[in-house]
């Protein structure tokens, strides 16, 4: 990527542009790591938010000892970046998505999920005709509802029959709370999470009783790790997206230690009233899922309107001072739908930009 940016005053950076505060994520990156090694389990952080290499990196440095992906396209940009071990939590299916992973085992360690026999049939036979074997783990219904094969003898029966491929090598299970994150009371978030992730035990259970391996329970996001590391079965945990601190996690998940890095500088370029400033940042440099963004550091500045191209912010008397031209930092709920509008990350140590990290999976659908 071009270094234009680097050196620069964030003042100075071309809007609208996605910023990572870099105080703030090392940080986070500290609180989230510590969390999960101090509990004695492995971390393997989940890069669907971050999608580049950069943060991989520092997240192995923490301490990591590999990554999850959502997409074969991610988890070969990560490989090509020498991060090798790597957890593809989607479903394996369609010919060419086969042998684009089977060619990842003659030069990585990836690991595949699979919750049903067809997917891991198939997978078997084209590993079989490259010569590689396979990782796989199992993944189990723990009731998000989304994938995995249901806990008890449908999981018991599918493992039993991956063990029989040859062309794959089963290592355990892996389970996603995720229907349970959202919840911000923590005391009644915890008995559900701590219900959900018992299915894996009785899974982990039931596969030592007929001799499967289990190395590998995988489970807990950033919005439940605080009880997922409570379970003992449990090997390692996904949670990834609390190094950026997006408000999602702290105020909906009611997770604490976080503070926002992540935000998305945009210039005022409209004042037609004293009551409205308008941006030049609309839906495509900001998500506004879930909740829409806040202005930092102007707390009677309300963003109330996204279009495709602008921001309608309405003013306070505190903030009605902004003029065109100045700039302010837009802080996304929830960053896993706006990093993917971006091609990098500005990255700023105070005020200063001390990189410009691509965004290499962006785009990385398949």
């Amino acid at each position: 990527m071009p270094a234009s940016s680097i050196g620069l005053l964030k003042s100075e950076v071309e809007t609208p542009a996605l910023c990572l505060d870099l105080e703030k994520f090392e940080a986070n990156l500290r609180v989230l790591s510590q969390r999960v090694l101090s509990a004695g389990k492995q971390w393997r952080p989940h890069q669907k938010c971050p999608k580049t290499p950069p943060v991989a990196w520092e997240m192995l440095r923490a301490g990591a000892s590999g990554v999850t992906v959502a997409k074969v396209s991610e988890a070969e940009v990560m490989a090509a970046a020498g991060i090798n071990n790597i957890l593809i939590a989607h479903l394996p299916v369609g010919e060419r998505r086969l042998h684009r992973i089977a060619g990842l085992c003659a030069w990585a360690r990836p690991i595949v999920s699979l919750d049903h026999f067809t997917q891991a049939d198939a997978l078997a036979s084209v590993c079989r005709k490259l010569g590689v074997t396979c990782d796989v783990i199992v993944d189990i219904n723990i009731g998000m509802d989304r994938t995995g094969v249901r806990p008890g003898r449908d999981a018991c029966e599918l493992g039993q029959a991956i063990d029989k491929l040859s062309g794959l090598r089963l290592r355990g299970i892996m389970g996603y709370e995720g229907h349970l994150m959202p919840i911000s009371d923590l005391g009644v978030k915890g008995p559900k999470v701590r219900e959900a992730l018992s299915l894996l035990s009785v899974v982990k259970s039931q596969f030592a009783e007929i001799g499967l391996c289990c190395d590998i329970v995988s489970a807990g996001g950033t919005g439940s790790a605080i009880f997922a590391i409570e379970n003992p079965d449990v090997t390692e945990i996904q949670a990834g997206g609390g190094v950026f601190g997006d408000p999602f996690y702290s105020e909906q998940c009611g997770q604490p230690g976080f503070e926002p890095a992540l935000s998305v500088l945009a210039t005022v370029v409209g004042r037609q009233t004293r009551e409205r400033a308008i941006l030049d940042l609309g839906r495509k440099a900001v998500s506004q899922d879930f909740q829409l963004p806040k202005i930092k550091g102007l707390p009677d500045a309300n963003l109330t309107k996204l279009s495709a191209e602008h921001g309608t912010v309405e003013l306070g008397p505190e903030s009605q001072s902004l003029k065109i031209g100045d700039h302010v930092d837009v802080i996304p709920f929830y960053g896993d739908f706006t990093t993917v509008l971006h091609d990098e990350f500005i990255v700023c140590r105070g005020n200063r930009v001390v990189a410009a990290w691509p965004i290499l999976g962006r785009g990385k659908l398949q």
